[in-house]
Formats: structure tokens, sequence, C-alpha cells
């Protein structure tokens, strides 16, 4: 058995901690908390977990929003040295009670709306012990925030789950995803060499804490002994003024935010001058995208940022430069970078063989997830060659002239929306459940900058908002459709099979003034 050390995770907030005691490590709204205090919380915290009355817990949600439970809680949690399943408080019922059961959640930290969520769940599961630090209900099954807190962090061995997260799953639910202590260390370890983040840094937080980038920047920031800001919605009305307000200066979001921010005015030349580093990730970034963030953020170096959760967040990022990045564009996206030192990579073929040249991305190494946490769901993601176990991304690939890489496109139906790995499979699966659907096909079309979900569906005829209202109990508010199509049958193509290109292809042309029902060439 491997020996015990220190997880890379708590030591970064050490680190930060030891470099700025008194400095702010989260700002809230408008509340700010320093080091030494979110320290002390997360102790007092973990004790309360490890005094919970059925032991202490091996597997912990943490069912917030963007909130003070949530921030402290994932601390808290790998203080106390268990996993980490950070949950989404406004995801569908039915999709939080799978993950609670896929990944063996023995206890939850929660705030008043993950505490909702609970109390909802509770009326057909068997109550989970809950660690909600300000709630005042006398639930019976609240864990209190009492209890002697932990003199340190706990240590674990690094082979051991720091954080299990959610993605969506071409068979209907989502598939968990375990990241090791030992793949966090190695990814981090990389990331300070290739950022010089600084204690005077202050850095945006605008992924929600179940999305795997949220862990970039809080332990990005930690690490380095810097501030962290959580992105609320309005800030995007006038970017340039909490930018101005929070003094920001390293800024990572979805490549989307460009063409919000575009929207609201928030791109004027010059708008953001704090800003040092620019990262984008989630989403193929454009290349006219970078150009106008650029211009409004000229002192800021901007980084596309590529990787899945299976790979640790990210497994390769292209600095741009304006001199040498745009000869080395394809139809108009940003290359996505080499592949981490310490990996490798191949690039697969539809038939079945490898090439130099152009392919299916298929990465080994140590930010290799070892599978899902339901072994069925490995079948088709991973790949055996030379005696190694290789992830395959779904995503092609082109090898560059230098030798980095560009993004073309998914091999398969995931794509992103908002930054969020979607599978259309698992949108057609929900659709195909729902009262009067017969088949559904659901395909994507360009919207402001981003992409929206569009469906055509088989059977009888059902009104829309039905179908919105069905979907919206099983699938978060960002996979679900924009457009419903009934059509009488499929178009097939040459091999007689749904011709999704044809639909693509139609849903692009199509207008919101055309008519509901269209009927296949």
């Amino acid at each position: 058995m491997s020996e015990l050390v220190e997880s890379v995770l708590t030591a970064r907030f050490l680190r930060g901690m030891n470099t700025s005691p008194s400095g702010t490590a989260l700002s809230v709204g408008a509340r700010s908390f320093e080091y030494a205090e979110l320290h002390a919380l997360a102790l007092r915290w973990a004790g309360a977990l490890h005094a919970a009355p059925s032991g202490p817990p091996r597997t912990v949600g943490v069912l917030t929003d963007r909130t003070l439970e949530g921030y402290a809680g994932i601390l808290a949690v790998l203080y106390a040295g268990a996993t980490v399943v950070p949950l989404h408080a406004r995801f569908p019922l039915e999709r939080t009670r799978r993950m609670l059961a896929t990944a063996h959640v023995d206890a939850v930290v929660a705030d008043p709306s993950g505490l909702a969520v609970l109390r909802e769940l509770a009326r057909s599961e068997p109550a989970l012990p809950v660690f909600a630090p300000y709630a005042d209900d006398g639930r019976p099954d609240l864990v209190p925030p009492a209890g002697r807190p932990l003199d340190a962090p706990a240590r674990v061995r690094d082979n051991d789950t720091a954080y299990i997260l959610f993605t969506s799953g071409s068979t209907g639910r989502p598939k968990g995803v375990p990241l090791t202590h030992a793949m966090a260390r190695h990814y981090f370890t990389l990331v300070d060499r290739h950022y010089d983040f600084r204690a005077d840094d202050a850095f945006s937080q605008t992924f929600d804490l179940n999305f795997d980038c949220a862990m970039f920047d809080m332990f990005c920031a930690w690490g380095a002994g810097a501030s962290l800001h959580p992105v609320p919605a309005q800030a995007y009305r006038d970017l340039p003024g909490f930018f101005a307000e929070r003094a920001l200066t390293v800024w990572f979001s979805a490549p989307s935010a460009i063409s919000l921010a575009r929207r609201t005015g928030g791109l004027t030349p010059g708008g953001m001058p704090t800003l040092r580093w620019s990262l984008f990730a989630g989403e193929a970034l454009r290349v006219s995208d970078v150009v106008d963030w650029q211009s409004a953020a000229p002192a800021s170096t901007v980084a596309n940022l590529y990787g899945p959760t299976e790979l640790t967040l990210t497994i390769t990022g292209h600095h741009w430069s304006p001199q040498t990045s745009p000869d080395l564009c394809v139809n108009g996206l940003v290359p996505i970078g080499a592949v981490h030192d310490g990996h490798d990579h191949l690039l697969l073929t539809p038939d079945g063989r490898f090439s130099e040249q152009e392919g299916e991305l298929c990465v080994t190494g140590p930010q290799t997830t070892p599978g899902y946490l339901e072994p069925q769901d490995d079948e088709g993601r991973f790949l055996q060659h030379e005696g190694r176990r290789w992830y395959r991304t779904g995503d092609r690939v082109r090898t560059l002239p230098n030798g980095e890489l560009i993004y073309l496109g998914r091999q398969d139906s995931q794509v992103q929306i908002n930054g969020w790995r979607v599978e259309l499979s698992e949108i057609e699966h929900a659709l195909a459940a729902c009262p009067g659907v017969g088949e559904a096909v659901a395909v994507t079309r360009p919207a402001d900058g981003t992409a929206e979900i569009v469906v055509y569906y088989t059977g009888e005829r059902v009104p829309p908002a039905r179908l919105t209202k069905q979907l919206a109990e099983l699938l978060p508010k960002g996979m679900l459709p924009r457009r419903f199509t009934h059509l009488d049958r499929f178009p097939l193509n040459s091999n007689r099979k749904i011709d999704r290109r044809h639909l693509a292809e139609r849903a692009a042309e199509e207008t919101a003034d055309k008519p509901e029902t269209v009927r296949p060439a």
C-alpha cells in the first residue's frame, strides 16, 4: 500500500496562506474572507465531518451554488481526507439523485439552495447526513458545525480519489469521472511551470463548482496566495466595470463569454486594462473573438486551453501570439497547443489506423483517469495499444507544422454548449422517453457566437412547451433544446441511415418564423 502524503490541493491552499496569511482568499458578493479565516473554517468543518454520528464520510457531495458553503465545503472535504463530489443545486432532482447514488456519496455539504434540493430528495430516498452550517431548522439528520477542529489537513494516498466530476453520458445518464491526487499533482506542477501567477493577482471564477475548470480557478489562485472572485450573472452587463471594481488580473471562461461581452458593449478597446492572463476553454476559440478580446485587454496574454475531464481539466494549451498564431489557424479557429509533458498522444483514423497528420486524439499519461465509476461506461472510450491504455477524446485534430494541434470537430455526437460537454444522444434518449415521441435526433446550429440545440422528432405532434417541461425534469437548463420540429419521417443517407448532416444543415437554415413542422426532402 502506498504511503500517506500531503494532498497537492490542500498543500496549494496552505502555500497560499503562508504567502498571504491576511490576504483575501475569497470574495463572494460583498463579503471577503482571508486565508487564515477560510483555513480555520475548513478545519472546523472537517472536524465536524469527522465527528458525524455515522463516522467520518469517505465521499462527500457539495451541493451548493457559488457560495461560501461551496468553497469552504470543498476545502473542508479535502481537509478531511475524503473525496469531494461537487454538485449543482439547480440541476434536476433525478439527475442529482443519480449522481449521489453513482458516486456512493455518504454525506453532503449544503447551502440553503442545496438543502432545499435534499428536502425534496428525502421524500423518496433515505436521508443522507447533511452538513449545512448555516441551517437552523432542527432536522435530526443535520450534522452540527461542532466538534473539535482538525489540527491539520488529513494526509492521503496518491492513488486515492480527490474529486469525482460528472460529464454528460451517451447512455442517457451522467458518467462519473474520478480524479486522483496523483493526477492533480502532475497537472498543477505543470501549471506552475507555465504561468506566473502571483499573490497580487485577482482571479475571476465564472464556472460552476461542478465544472472541472472551477478547480483551475480555485487552486491556481490559492496556490499563489491570490484572491478568487466568483462572477455574478449581473456582472456580464458591464464586465469592464466588474474588472475595475475587483482589479481582476486573471480571467478564465468559456469562449461564449466573449460573444456575451460583445453584445453588452463590454469589448471596447482598452476597456479591461488590468488583465494579465485571459484563459479560455470548453469550446472552440475563434480568431475573431481573440482579436476583439485582446483589443479590450491589451496587456493580457490569451491562452486557449483544451482537455476533457477524463484527462484532468486541460491537457494542451496554446498561447496566442499576434505575430505567429494567425498563420496556424484553421477554419477560423485557434490552435489548442501541444500535449502536456509526460504524456503521449495518437491520432486514430476512422478505419482504425494511426496517422501523423489528422485523426481522433487519443492520450495516455499521468493525467488520465483510471476509468469511469461505472465500468460499463469505459466501453469505447479507452484504447489498448503497445501495452498502454489511451483515452479516446472523440475530438478530431490536425497536427500543425510547428507540432501543435488544432481542433477540427467531434468524431461522435458530443458538442460544447456554453462550455458544457453535452452528448446529443443523451438528449435524444431523454426525448424518446416523452409520451408521444417516436424517435428523436438532436443537432446544433450556430447562435450568437456559440451553439444551440435543435431537435427533430417523429411520432405524435407534441406542443414544444410540454416537451421542454418534461425534459427539464431530466436535463440541466443548458442542455434543453431551443427548437422542436416534428417530422413524418427522417431523411436517410445513401447507407439508409438517418442523415444527421442534412438535419444539421436544415437547422442552420431555418429561422424562428418558419412553421414548426418541416417534412423531410
